[in-house]
This record gives C-alpha cells, sequence and structure tokens, in this order.
C-alpha cells in the first residue's frame, strides 16, 4: 500500500494512514486477545493433568499468537500518532497499490508461508526454545549483514566478507586457548587479557576493509573485483598463519571459558527455563542493531553514504568527500565482519581457516530480501533484521524437518535469484 497526499483516486479505493493505524491497532488487540485466551485455557488444561492431544502439539504457539498481537499493536499505534488528526496523508487501497505491494514484499510473504509448512509439518517447530536458538544462530550473521549493507547502499557488494570472517575467528581463538590444552596454537604465549586478541582480530580486518575501500576508492575498480582479489589474498595469509607450526593446519580448540563466555552465556535460566535463558549474542547484536540504525538515520555519515548510492555524480558535487567516505564504509564493515567471525568462534568454541564460507552471499541475500537495493541508496535496518531472520528460521527450520543440505543450497539458491530479479525489476518501474 502506498502513503498519498492530495492524490484524485475514489474514496472506495482511500484510506487515511490514521484510520489505517487504529484498524491495525484494533486488529492487533484482537490477535493478542486470542493469544491470552489460548495461553490461559492450555494452562488450565495443563495443570488439570489432561495436556494431550491438540493441547500438547501446540507447544508455545498461544505465546507465539500473544506476541505477533502485541507487535501488531505496537505498529498500529505508531501508524496512528504518526498520523493522529492528519485527514490528507492517504493510504492507497487499489488493486494497482496492492499489486505493487505484493511485488515489493513477495519473497518475503513466500518465506513466511514456507515458515508456516514447515511448523505444520513438524509442530515441535512452533517452541520458544527454537525461536531462542534460531535468535542466537542469526545474531552473529545480523552485525555480519550490517557490515555488508553499507556496501550494498553505495550499490556495490563485499565479497571478502566471508573471509574476514574466518580470519578474525582464527586469530582470536588462537590466542585464547586454555594453558593446559596440549595442542596450544601459541605453546608459549602467556594468558593475554580475553579483549586484547579480540581487538587484535578486529583491527586486522580492518586493515584489509581499508584495502578494499583505497582498491574502489582510488582507482574505481569495481567493488565486486576489488573484493574478490582482497578476498583470495584474505583466505591465503588466514591459511598461511593457520598452517604455523604447531598448529599445522589442525582446527583451534581448547578455547577459554572468558571467551566462550561472549558466545555462549545464557542470563536468566533459572527464571526462564523452558527456553534455557537469554543467550548473550541477542543483546549483541540488538546493541550493533541499533548503534547501526543511529548511524544510518541520524548522522552526517549516514546521509553521505545514501547520497553516495542515490547518485555518485550528485554527491560530488554537493561537497561529499566521496573518497573518505567510501575508505570509511569499507573500514566500518570489516570491522562489523571482525566482530562476527569473534563472536561465531566464541559460540562455537573453536575455529577454521574455513568459517565463514558462504557468509557473504547470505548476508547480501538477506540484505536485499529485507529490501536493500542492489543499486544503491535504498534499504532500511528494519528490513535487514527481517531479510537475517527469514533466512536463518528457513535454514533451521529445514535442517528441522531434516531437509538434506544440497537441498538446503537449491532453496537457498533459488530465493536469492528471486530477490535479485524482484530488486531489478522494482528499479526498472521507478
Amino acid at each position: 500500500m502506498i502513503e498519498s497526499e492530495g492524490l484524485n483516486m475514489s474514496e472506495s479505493k482511500q484510506l487515511t494512514c490514521e484510520k489505517f493505524g487504529k484498524m491495525m491497532s484494533i486488529i492487533g488487540a484482537a490477535i493478542a486477545v486470542l493469544g491470552a485466551i489460548l495461553i490461559v485455557v492450555k494452562n488450565s488444561v495443563k495443570a488439570s493433568g489432561n495436556l494431550t492431544g491438540v493441547w500438547k502439539e501446540m507447544y508455545d504457539l498461544p505465546w507465539f499468537i500473544f506476541l505477533l498481537g502485541l507487535g501488531i499493536i505496537i505498529f498500529g499505534a505508531l501508524k496512528w500518532k504518526r498520523y493522529l488528526g492528519d485527514t490528507t496523508s492517504m493510504m492507497d487501497t487499489s488493486p494497482k497499490a496492492a499489486k505493487a505491494f505484493l511485488l515489493n514484499n513477495g519473497i518475503i510473504l513466500a518465506l513466511v508461508i514456507m515458515v508456516i509448512v514447515i511448523a505444520v509439518k513438524e509442530h515441535r517447530f512452533i517452541q520458544g526454545r527454537v525461536l531462542v536458538d534460531i535468535l542466537a544462530q542469526a545474531s552473529p550473521r545480523m552485525i555480519i549483514a550490517l557490515g555488508i549493507c553499507f556496501t550494498l547502499l553505495i550499490a556495490g557488494t563485499d565479497l571478502s566478507a566471508c573471509r574476514m570472517v574466518g580470519l578474525a575467528a582464527v586469530i582470536s581463538a588462537s590466542m585464547l586457548q586454555n594453558p593446559e590444552y596440549p595442542n596450544r596454537f601459541f605453546p608459549n604465549l602467556p594468558q593475554l587479557p580475553v579483549f586484547i586478541p579480540i581487538v587484535i582480530a578486529i583491527i586486522v580486518c580492518m586493515l584489509f576493509g581499508l584495502l578494499n575501500g583505497f582498491l574502489v576508492a582510488k582507482f574505481d575498480m569495481h567493488p565486486f573485483i576489488a573484493t574478490l582479489a582482497v578476498q583470495v589474498i584474505i583466505y591465503g595469509a588466514c591459511s598461511l598463519y593457520f598452517d604455523l607450526p604447531p598448529n599445522n593446519s589442525q582446527p583451534i580448540g581448547g578455547i577459554r571459558p572468558d571467551f566462550t563466555w561472549w558466545g555462549q552465556k545464557r542470563f536468566f535460566q533459572d527464571a526462564l527455563p523452558a527456553i534455557n535463558g537469554i543467550p548473550i549474542l541477542i543483546p549483541i547484536a540488538i546493541i550493533f542493531v541499533v548503534a547501526i540504525w543511529f548511524v544510518l538515520n541520524k548522522t552526517v555519515f549516514g546521509k553521505n553514504v545514501y547520497a553516495i548510492g542515490g547518485n555518485r555524480e550528485a554527491a560530488v558535487v554537493s561537497g561529499i568527500n566521496v573518497f573518505k567516505t567510501i575508505l570509511c564504509i569499507f573500514i566500518l564493515a570489516s570491522a562489523l565482519y571482525g566482530v562476527g567471525g569473534v563472536l561465531e568462534a566464541a559460540r562455537t568454541a573453536g575455529a577454521t581457516n574455513n568459517y565463514g564460507v558462504g557468509y557473504e552471499l547470505d548476508a547480501i541475500a538477506a540484505c536485499v530480501v529485507g529490501g536493500v537495493s542492489l543499486n544503491g541508496g535504498v534499504g532500511k535496518v528494519s528490513g535487514i533484521i527481517i531479510g537475517v531472520l527469514i533466512f536463518t528460521i528457513i535454514q533451521y527450520g529445514l535442517q528441522f524437518i531434516g531437509v538434506s543440505a544440497m537441498w538446503q543450497q537449491v532453496i537457498k539458491g533459488i530465493i536469492i535469484a528471486i530477490a535479485v530479479a524482484l530488486d531489478l525489476s522494482k528499479y526498472r518501474r521507478k
């Protein structure tokens, strides 16, 4: 649906934005009430000891319904508040607008349907514990996608992201092993404070990000070629480092607890036994999401990113330092890849030089699905969140119902192709 002002359309095809917000709030309230009723009834059935059949197969569905209702209420209330008293801003509800809405959001709607199919096929998928695990798994990828989005916003890309993830994981893990571990990467290395190897890993990634930015900004090299070249360099350098004696390309293990804490710690396990607590990765991802939203929406740098992506020549004329901005974009993106790699190493309590393979394609696909245009200048953090969550849910769900890894790759490739095709079709229409 399209917001418009003063359009000459029939009243039957118009709806004020204020009224739309009210309607969404009412619908959300009805859904939330339904969820609350199901929660109460299910708890009563459980207390009576007759939790069988349909009630048992529901798992945490009542809570999901309740939370969905709350989300719709919040969305509607914000819309209502934004357009309170405004009778000129209209929602276009014509068939043409509906068709445009389906085209813009078709891939998301299709993936939501796929999630529903997975839940119907395997009812255990609708559990709070599963949702929390999905959010924890998505958190490092969310940070990586936030980095990729900066390069996409200037109509570029970054194929080196995956290798930076692996590099950061290997560097941080190699310096944070237990002293009693028999196969230490650096046998004589003293026990360093946990933040030192993490900072070193991120800085090394930022140096490669600087190289990416320099190649793109100084030589006007296409980001695809520049980052592909740097990707190969990083993998070679990481493999040489990983092959140093006495490690000799063996998987790095024996990771210190104070490092794995950053990837495996769960809060409120006693208070929330049903979901086994809240993984630390989730609040970490939320912090980065808020920070990147602020950078893109409330800083001059963020506005410059959108300006360069929208029209680079116009950005130059308006006085924006394009060279400096592109350098900063790739450096910031590489720092986020480094953080993602460190968190992956902490989450899995280990690392190899092949960590992160394919992460850059997943991140690009998630951004495009979330509305970040490959043509630059268009994209929101909220869309990236949706894209990453959808991809993680699909991947987790397919594994959950036993779909082979090979078929998962096929499905992922189809989703990427459709997402890019839809993005290009929207660009051509404009």
